[in-house]
């Protein structure tokens, strides 16, 4: 009796270790992935105010065929969607914050963030009920069926070559933003001076 009892408590300890080596290990894993770095995948430096940062990144979004549901001097956020195939569904969120540097460096930094959704199709149907006098009530399986998506995963996206690109688009059309500012006013000094001779 004494070495059955041995035996049990010496398998419960076991099994507790090996539990929490695994809690150990998944715990591990988790601050795996949330280790802050310093590798520059989310940010970059471009010249120019935030406000010129901002227009660029809202044009490079456009141009990808991104949806703008905000858009401000400091911050912009779209959102584009994707289907894969009949059974899922794809929605990505950039969401873009142009911070100022240190005064008089005329530089801003642009920090993006791209958040994947993915739904799949969820299917059910219901059945009609159908009363026949003895035998009650009798389900037979007719009627609608109803299709909605669910949510089934959520994640931050941290391919570089993902952003590499997206931050190549905004510092080309960075390139032109001002440009066009300036010749806007370069033509409107134009017709001022005309209109005073």
């Amino acid at each position: 009796m004494f070495k059955y009892r041995r035996h049990v408590l010496s398998c419960l300890f076991l099994f507790s270790i090996a539990f929490m080596n695994g809690c150990s290990t998944t715990a591990d894993v988790a601050n795996q992935q949330e280790e802050f770095g310093s590798t520059g995948v989310f940010a970059r430096s471009v010249p120019g105010t935030g406000k010129t940062g901002c227009e660029a990144a809202r044009r490079a979004l456009l141009s990808q065929g991104y949806v703008i549901s905000e858009s401000n001097d400091a911050a912009v956020r779209g959102r584009r969607k994707f289907q894969p195939n009949g059974e899922s569904h794809v929605e990505i969120e950039f969401n873009v914050v142009c911070a100022p540097n240190s005064k008089g460096s005329n530089s801003t930094t642009i920090f993006a963030n791209a958040v994947r959704d993915r739904y799949s199709l969820k299917k059910s149907s219901t059945s009609a009920s159908l009363g026949v006098g003895v035998l009650g009530s009798v389900s037979l399986p007719i009627g609608a069926t109803n299709d909605s998506l669910v949510k089934v995963a959520s994640e931050t996206i941290s391919s570089g070559r993902l952003y590499k690109r997206f931050f190549e688009l905004v510092e080309r059309y960075l390139d032109d933003t001002p440009a066009k500012e300036g010749g806007t006013g370069d033509s409107k000094d134009r017709n001022t001076d005309a209109a005073d001779q």
